[in-house]
């Protein structure tokens, strides 16, 4: 059966939109086969939809309701507003500068927020700023701008884009356990402001979509914000950072996969993809580290084995005579 991981609330918060607008969202529930009963659950550990059932919700209250906002801002946003902001982005020349204009437009729609990409270092941090009180939809509307946007840029590049940190600016909710699979990635409330972080360098690649994938993808754009790719343009560098910075906690795939917030069966499946293994990129890592502290250092052979990441100078000794015949 597909995972409920969807929290009900957010399905409410869809239904007090509705409720606003005096209009009864039977119908909107019956093409999502959301049960009535179940918004009378008191359990809301329990009480969650399928991705599919809140896709299937949301698509056909965006048309009812003829806003793509769900009712989080000030005034509506017609159907077709967020592929407008997508035609605005698509010929930017990367990923840094396709988000800044996303962000710069949106502001252009909807005053109620202001979104905004910044870099410190090795991070991208694309944070909200909330221009006025957002009330019962404010968690929904974080969640979702936030979720809406990272998955438009995952499809901008044609690859996953792992996340560092999401952070919110309240209190965990009941159903904290929801983001681990909403965000894949640490969460973190009681934050100044909402926001994801990333690795900076996805920011330099260049857009891989053009016109007529855009308009292929806005046919079906709402599962951008629940499917996450399986492909990530990055991982094989990220993996060779991790096994440099980290050579003592990546011993074997399961601690290395970890490290990067993701499982060992995953780790393999997307470095064969990339037509890369996990032992290659190891071996390449150890090889440069050991040939740079073999030859610019005074350091002991068993000294530099355990820097390199080998638990002792006989398999270090071994590995050598592999790669250098001697």
């Amino acid at each position: 059966m597909p995972q409920r991981a969807t929290p009900i609330s957010f399905v409410k918060a869809i239904l007090f939109t509705y409720e606003k607008r005096h209009i009864h969202p039977a119908t909107a529930l019956e093409v999502a086969q959301i049960a009535p009963h179940l918004l009378d659950n008191p359990n809301p550990l329990t009480a969650k939809v399928t991705a599919a059932q809140f896709e299937a919700l949301s698509y056909h209250a965006m048309r009812e309701l003829d806003d793509e906002a769900l009712g989080w801002f000030t005034r509506r946003l017609p159907w077709g507003s967020y592929g407008m902001l997508a035609r605005a982005s698509i010929s930017a020349p990367n990923l840094g500068v396709a988000l800044k204009r996303w962000c710069r437009h949106h502001g252009l729609i909807a005053d109620d927020i202001t979104l905004t990409l910044s870099v410190q270092g090795e991070v991208a941090t694309l944070h909200i700023t909330e221009n006025r009180d957002l009330a019962t939809l404010r968690e929904f509307c974080l969640v979702s701008v936030l979720r809406n946007v990272h998955g438009l840029a995952c499809w901008f590049i044609n690859s996953r884009i792992p996340l560092i940190q999401a952070e919110f600016p309240f209190d965990a909710p009941v159903h904290e356990s929801a983001y681990s699979i909403l965000f894949s990635a640490v969460t973190r409330f009681q934050q100044a402001q909402a926001a994801i972080q990333f690795d900076a360098r996805y920011l330099d690649l260049p857009l891989c979509r053009d016109e007529a994938a855009l308009s292929k993808m806005l046919q079906h754009a709402l599962p951008l914000t629940v499917r996450p790719y399986r492909r990530d343009r990055l991982l094989v560098e990220r993996v060779r950072q991790a096994l440099r910075n980290h050579p003592a906690q990546t011993h074997n795939a399961d601690d290395l996969a970890a490290l990067l917030h993701t499982s060992a069966r995953t780790l393999h499946r997307q470095l064969k993809e990339e037509g890369a293994s996990l032992q290659a990129l190891k071996n390449q890592v150890r090889h440069q580290r050991a040939t740079e502290l073999l030859t610019r250092t005074n350091r002991p052979i068993k000294q530099i084995a355990q820097e390199v990441g080998f638990q002792n100078e006989k398999s270090f000794r071994r590995a050598l005579k592999g790669w250098e015949g001697k």
